[in-house]
């Protein structure tokens, strides 16, 4: 019996196949060869130079002089003899209370004091007849004594009133409530009429010294050390910065055109926070710094010697947290960097050693570089059809 085969889709099937192996053929030719071009990358071309280190620190502004008035003396205000929110100089009346209870006063201290002295002339008129007396054997010595003695208790006497005396005059200049610092001076928190009392919780008005203003800034103790290290000499990586200026930025973000200076330093460090408090001044004269304002400032903490800004983009850490980066060589080969990194400045890392001066730091492009492959560089803000030329490009920007 002869089986003749059937036609079926076989045929077509082995077609379709055919034309397909000379289509990838090509392709798969190409593929072992690499004949790609190299990984685009963008570099920032670094410059090795003297970095002054800087803390950014928040604060707040505080006045540098504070003063709460009170009365020293009971009675009624009468009058209030400055205006709300203006300046006041030391000294200056503020405030009057009821002042005929205290004039009434010195005047009778002023009539003991001449009754006490009429008393003291009597008794030594007295003491001087006793002494002629006793001179001619008339009067015993016993007598002169006690005559003496009542000459001096007098004498004491008008001492005692002159002393009261001034008391009452003390208390007469208080009814004038002055102004115990120069300042500027807040709401009055009494009116006329009111009654006041010595030594009240309430105070009558608040004036404070707004020129020069204090700003309290706080740092970890580590820094603190470091700076102190460097102002002595005695860091191996830091020396003193070349100005002890501190620049400040206001609360809307502009930077405020007066410098200041560290004025003092908190003796102990917060055992909960481990920082210390810091204390700097900033004149004031058009009073942008009020008391209780938020600024943030930025204190200079020494220098760093031949060291490079590398930006943080292009800095990353191996598993041991080492920080590394990778650098584009002459030949545009990709060479792996350990660095040496002291701190962070901004959107910086201030590296003292790993990078040196012209070196390209890849920034961009970092999941396609492989150390010993070759890449086509180019330069962060330059033109992206020219690879970078290395020498021609930009420094890094300093945030300095």
């Amino acid at each position: 019996m002869i089986v003749r085969a059937r036609s079926g889709p076989v045929g077509p099937i082995l077609g379709a196949l055919f034309v397909l192996c000379l289509l990838v053929a090509p392709a798969a030719a190409q593929a072992p060869g690499g004949g790609g071009p190299p990984p685009a990358v963008t570099v920032v071309t670094v410059q090795q130079r003297d970095i002054t280190l800087t803390a950014d620190l928040p604060g707040r502004v505080v006045a540098s002089g504070v003063a709460e008035v009170r009365p020293q003396v009971n009675g009624i205000i009468t009058e209030r003899l400055f205006q709300e929110g203006s300046d006041v100089a030391l000294g200056q009346p503020l405030y009057r209370i009821d002042p005929d209870t205290y004039a009434a006063q010195v005047a009778s201290a002023e009539a003991q004091i001449a009754q006490a002295q009429a008393t003291l002339k009597a008794a030594d008129r007295e003491a001087d007849r006793a002494a002629k007396l006793v001179r001619e054997r008339v009067a015993s010595q016993r007598t002169l004594d006690e005559a003496v003695a009542a000459r001096d208790e007098a004498a004491a006497a008008v001492k005692v009133a002159q002393a009261a005396l001034r008391s009452a005059r003390i208390e007469l200049d208080r009814t004038t409530i002055k102004a115990p610092l120069a300042g500027v001076i807040g709401r009055s928190l009494t009116t006329q009429g009111a009654l006041v009392t010595s030594g009240q919780a309430t105070p009558l008005a608040v004036i404070r010294t707004i020129d020069p203003v204090l700003v309290d800034v706080t740092q970890s103790a580590a820094e603190v050390l470091s700076w102190r290290r460097a102002k002595a000499g005695q860091s191996p990586s830091q020396v003193p910065a070349g100005s002890d200026a501190v620049r400040l930025t206001l609360a809307d973000g502009k930077a405020y055109e007066h410098t200041g200076s560290l004025r003092a330093a908190e003796p102990n460090v917060n055992e909960q926070t481990g920082v210390v408090t810091l204390r700097l001044e900033f004149p004031n004269p058009d009073r942008l710094l009020l008391p209780g304002m938020y600024v943030r400032v930025v204190m200079p903490q020494g220098v760093v010697k031949d060291a490079v800004l590398a930006p943080q983009e292009g800095v990353s850490h191996d598993r041991r947290g080492r920080p590394t980066a990778l650098v584009v060589g002459p030949d545009n080969t990709v060479e792996p960097r350990e660095l040496t990194v002291v701190q962070a400045q901004g959107n910086d890392w201030v590296v003292s050693a790993g990078l040196k001066d012209g070196d390209r730091l890849i920034v961009k492009g970092l999941q396609k570089a492989r150390p010993g492959a070759q890449v086509t560089p180019t330069e962060q803000g330059g033109d992206p059809n020219s690879p970078s030329g290395g020498n021609n490009a930009a420094p890094a920007a300093s945030t300095n």
